[in-house]
């Protein structure tokens, strides 16, 4: 699916949101989005990831809260072929 949806983005914009890494690494550009709570609110933002944070959140997806060297490199990986 994530190969489908890269060769789609070839040709047209294509916006995914997505939690699994296989295709979150797929894409040209990455987003994080984020709620932030307060006393008063809660608010959700957005915000571009850089390529270092890029790779820490595909590790994140592949291996939860807590980054080892394996999910770091198999994040590196993934992104490679996009």
């Amino acid at each position: 699916m994530g190969e489908i949806m890269q060769t789609l983005g070839r040709s047209m914009q294509v916006i995914t949101i997505t939690h699994l890494p296989q295709i979150a690494s797929k894409g040209q550009a990455h987003y994080l989005v984020y709620k932030e709570d307060t006393a008063e609110a809660t608010v959700t933002g957005i915000r571009q990831l850089n390529e270092e944070e890029r790779v820490r959140e595909v590790a994140r997806m592949l291996s939860g809260a807590t980054l080892t060297e394996a999910s770091l490199a198999n994040a590196r990986e993934l992104l490679k072929f996009c």
